[in-house]
C-alpha cells in the first residue's frame, strides 16, 4: 500500500481516533500499573509504595490518577510513577518547595521530584514529604 493513499491515512485516522483503543491500555488499578514496569523501576518502586503507605492513615486507598498510581483520602494527596532510569514523587509544588533544602541532591521540578533508580531509595525522606503533604491538605500547615 502506498504511504501517502488515501486507504493508509482512513484506516490511520481511525485507528487513532478511536477513544476506547486509547484508553484499553491505561492501567485500571495500581497493580496493573506495576506489572507493566521493568526492573529495576519495579523494586523502587514498590519501596516508594510502601513508604509512602506508612506515612499515610489506614484510610488512605490507592488509585490511579492521570494514569499513575496515586493514594488519596477525600482527594488525592500524592502520585508517584516509574520512568526509564529514575522513580517520581508527585508531592505537589508547596511541599518540594519546603524541603529544597533536603532535596538537594535531587532533580526536582514543579510538583516533583526524580530519585534515581540506582541510588539507594531515601525512604524517610520520602515519608517526610508525604507527611507534609497529608498536613497540607488537612490545613495543617506544610511542615
Amino acid at each position: 500500500m502506498d504511504p501517502c493513499s488515501i486507504d493508509r491515512m482512513m484506516k490511520k485516522q481511525l485507528s487513532t481516533s478511536n477513544p476506547e483503543k486509547k484508553k484499553s491500555g491505561a492501567p485500571k488499578t495500581v497493580d496493573e500499573y506495576f506489572a507493566t514496569v521493568a526492573e529495576p523501576a519495579r523494586t523502587v518502586l514498590t519501596r516508594m509504595r510502601a513508604a509512602i503507605r506508612s506515612a499515610l492513615p489506614p484510610e488512605a486507598t490507592e488509585t490511579i490518577s492521570y494514569c499513575m498510581p496515586a493514594f488519596k483520602t477525600k482527594k488525592v494527596l500524592v502520585w508517584f510513577a516509574a520512568f526509564k532510569d529514575h522513580c517520581s514523587l508527585f508531592p505537589t509544588a508547596a511541599v518540594i518547595a519546603v524541603f529544597t533544602d533536603e532535596l538537594k541532591g535531587f532533580s526536582t521540578s514543579k510538583g516533583t521530584v526524580h530519585f534515581p533508580t540506582d541510588r539507594p531509595l531515601p525512604t524517610a525522606l520520602i515519608k517526610k514529604l508525604v507527611k507534609a503533604r497529608l498536613d497540607q491538605s488537612e490545613g495543617k500547615g506544610r511542615r
